[in-house]
C-alpha cells in the first residue's frame, strides 16, 4: 500500500488589529482581537528532523518561533491588512524562508471558534465558517432493530468551506457573506423535523450535506465542500462529486520514542491523550442514503482501538516507534483489513499537532 504522510503542528497567539479596508461601520474595521490559532501540515523530507519521530515535536518548535512576532501585538504593525488569509499567507512565506519548513501544503488560520482561512498547497485560500442547528430525524432504511431508526435527535454543526481565489468578485468572500447565504437555511432547517423537508425524507450526514450543495452552490459558485457533523465525533463531507465520512475517537495510552537520542525527554516513557479520526471514502448506497455505517466503524474497529487505548504502546511488537506517524500507518494498515473503504488516518498528540497518514492523494485531503 502506498501511503502518503503529512506531520501536522500548530501554535496560538493572542492579538489585536483592525482591518482598514473595511467599512467604516463593520465591526471588523476598528481595533478588536483574538485569540488565534495557527496550524501547519507538510510533507517533510527524510532527515529533516533531528532524529526519525521527531519531526512534530521540531515542525512545532519552529512554528511557535514564527508567529512568537504576532503575540501579543498589534498584527496591523506586521501585516498591513491583519484578514486570516493574510496572516495565512505571512506565515507560510515566514516558515519557507526563515526557518526552512519544507513541503508545505496546508496552513490554517483561526481566528474564533466558528470561523477560518485554510491555504491549500497552490496558495489558494479557502475560507470557512461553522453554523449549528438542533433538529430531530430518523432513518427510515435501516436495518430493524438500528438505533437510528428510532426518532431521535442531534445538534447538528455545518461548515461551509468556499474558495475566495475562485471566480471574478470584486471583493473576496468573507464570514459576513457566508452568514448571509446560510441564514433562510437555518430557518428551514432549526429546531424541526429533517424528515419532514423536501429532499431529507432519509436525512443521513452524507444526503444532508449533498441537500445543502445543491442548494447553496448557485448562489456561491465559489464553495469547495460542505462539512455536517452529525456528532461532535462523526459526520460526512461532499465536495459536488464525492462523500467522505470520518469518525473520531479519543484514546489514552503511553509511548516513548525508541529513535530520540539518549537523554532525549521523549525517549523516555510518556503518554498522551491522543485524538484519532478514521477517514473513509466509498460510494453513497442510495437506498440505506450513507457510504458506511457509523455503527459499522465503530464496532468492526473496536478490537483494534482496546489494543491500543490505556495501553504501553511501546510493547506492541510490530509497531515500529511510537511517534504519530508511525502510530497513524499502524492503524491504516490493522483498520483496513477490516475496514476496506479506510483510506486516511489522523492522530494527533496535542490539539492540532500530530500526523495524518493518507492511501489517497495529498491533494484530497480536505482538512477536518
Amino acid at each position: 500500500m502506498n501511503t502518503a504522510t503529512l506531520y501536522t503542528a500548530s501554535a496560538g497567539f493572542e492579538s489585536a488589529c483592525q482591518i482598514p479596508m473595511l467599512a467604516l461601520n463593520h465591526r471588523s474595521h476598528g481595533l478588536h482581537g483574538h485569540s488565534y490559532f495557527a496550524t501547519v501540515r507538510a510533507q517533510l523530507p527524510a532527515g529533516w528532523a533531528p532524529f526519525p519521530g521527531g519531526e512534530v515535536e521540531e515542525l512545532r518548535r519552529r512554528l511557535e518561533a514564527c508567529v512568537a512576532p504576532l503575540d501579543h501585538a498589534l498584527l496591523n504593525r506586521v501585516v498591513e491588512q491583519p484578514t486570516d488569509e493574510n496572516i495565512a499567507r505571512w506565515i507560510r512565506e515566514r516558515l519557507q524562508a526563515e526557518f526552512d519548513v519544507q513541503g508545505i501544503q496546508q496552513i490554517g488560520v483561526q481566528s474564533t471558534q466558528h470561523s477560518g482561512v485554510d491555504l491549500d498547497a497552490s496558495g489558494q485560500a479557502h475560507v470557512w465558517r461553522r453554523y449549528r442547528f438542533q433538529a430531530a430525524h430518523q432513518l427510515p432504511n435501516v436495518p430493524l432493530g438500528h438505533k437510528c431508526g428510532r426518532m431521535h435527535g442531534h445538534g447538528f454543526e455545518v461548515i461551509l468551506h468556499a474558495n475566495q481565489d475562485l471566480g471574478e468578485r470584486d471583493l473576496s468572500i468573507d464570514y459576513d457573506h457566508l452568514d448571509e447565504i446560510w441564514a433562510p437555511l437555518h430557518m428551514v432547517l432549526n429546531y424541526q423535523c429533517l424528515n419532514q423537508i423536501e429532499g431529507l425524507d432519509n436525512p443521513t450526514s452524507e444526503v444532508i450535506s449533498a441537500w445543502l450543495w445543491q442548494r447553496i452552490k448557485p448562489q456561491l459558485p465559489e464553495l469547495s465542500w460542505v462539512t455536517v457533523y452529525e456528532t461532535g465525533s462523526c459526520g460526512a463531507n461532499f465536495d459536488g462529486r464525492n462523500y467522505r465520512i470520518w469518525k473520531e475517537l479519543t484514546l489514552d495510552s503511553a509511548i516513548q520514542l525508541k529513535r530520540a537520542p539518549e537523554g532525549h525527554v521523549l525517549r523516555g516513557i510518556h503518554g498522551h491523550t491522543y485524538t484519532l479520526r478514521l477517514h473513509l471514502g466509498a460510494e453513497l448506497d442510495e437506498f440505506a442514503g450513507w457510504t458506511v455505517d457509523f455503527g459499522d466503524v465503530k464496532t468492526l474497529f473496536d478490537p483494534i482501538f482496546k489494543a491500543i487505548d490505556h495501553r504501553p504502546l511501546f510493547e506492541i511488537a510490530d509497531l515500529p516507534d511510537g511517534d504519530t506517524a508511525s502510530l497513524s500507518a499502524w492503524v491504516l494498515a490493522k483498520g483496513r483489513v477490516v475496514l476496506p473503504h479506510l483510506d486516511r488516518v489522523d492522530m494527533y498528540e496535542t490539539r492540532g499537532s500530530g500526523a495524518i497518514v493518507s492511501a489517497v492523494g495529498i491533494d484530497e485531503l480536505i482538512p477536518v
